[in-house]
């Protein structure tokens, strides 16, 4: 298995969940605690080796270009009054990935598989890459990388894909896209929101692969049927084709915490573990 050195990160959403603020604000872009949430989801990436991320992003998406783009003004106001500490903090991310955006239009269909479709053909043979959500992270206080451990467990398995996925209570897989598991303890498909007392297992689904460059294809091909009955085109479904041809899809339970900026309540919930768990003032003088 060849080293994995890029990430796709799909941000092209409108963020109706947390409307009126992402009228203004980018939803990858609120802050948990003094960075946005999707830059944990890149540090995750750096970690496990990646060095080149592609954003899937919308037409009006500034922000996200202006977080990780250089800010020469600034750069240069740090050196003169001396803040160098402050200086390596804004430089870090882009001196070790290579950022890329490439656009999603109102125009396309509706869906997780979309984005991913629209980069296929950015995918070379043999090549493997992660595919992740950014409006959610996997936190670890200890700094380990959640998705080095999905490449490892891809490769431990034999595989050249994968996914990660969280435990949640039994009582709360109503609320997500629980995983069913094959007799090896692989994927075998997802139930979107089960009755928790038919829920086939507690692992959920957490929005971060390994994609192979069958995968993608597969993705492209679920594009050209008919979508879901709620008009959307799943990735979810290229997961399915995937097994269907015999193809293993090992899930890996994440080791940290699972946390989701997507809605307020799990906003507010990822700013008290990641400031609220550690002292406020040390937090706060980072």
């Amino acid at each position: 298995m060849a080293d994995v050195t890029r990430a796709i990160i799909l941000l092209a959403g409108y963020g109706t969940r947390r409307l009126p603020i992402t009228k203004a604000v980018e939803k990858c872009m609120l802050p948990i605690g003094n960075r946005p949430i999707v830059d944990y989801v890149v540090e995750d990436c750096i970690r496990a080796g990646v060095t080149d991320i592609t954003f899937v992003v919308s037409e009006q998406s500034q922000q996200l270009r202006t977080y990780y783009g250089t800010n020469q003004n600034l750069h240069d106001y740090l050196e003169r009054v001396g803040k160098h500490q402050h200086i390596e903090t804004i430089l870090e991310p882009s001196q070790k990935a290579t950022f890329h955006y490439v656009v999603q239009t109102p125009d396309m269909p509706y869906g997780t598989a979309v984005p991913v479709a629209l980069c296929a053909d950015l995918v070379k043979d043999g090549e493997q890459v992660i595919v992740a959500s950014g409006d959610d992270f996997e936190f670890n206080r200890g700094n380990g990388s959640e998705l080095a451990r999905l490449i490892q467990g891809a490769k431990a398995a034999g595989a050249t894909a994968g996914l990660l996925a969280t435990n949640v209570p039994r009582e709360q897989t109503g609320n997500y896209g629980v995983i069913a598991l094959d007799e090896q303890g692989g994927f075998k498909q997802i139930i979107e929101k089960p009755d928790p007392a038919n829920a086939p297992s507690t692992l959920v689904n957490i929005s971060k692969y390994l994609f192979d460059k069958r995968l993608f294809d597969l993705t492209k091909q679920v594009m050209k049927e008919p979508p879901a009955p709620n008009g959307e085109y799943q990735v979810t479904n290229a997961l399915d084709k995937y097994v269907a041809e015999g193809n293993a899809l090992p899930v890996v339970p994440i080791k940290g915490t699972y946390l989701d900026g997507g809605t307020l309540e799990g906003w507010l919930h990822a700013n008290n573990v990641v400031v609220g768990g550690a002292p406020l003032a040390a937090a706060l003088a980072a």
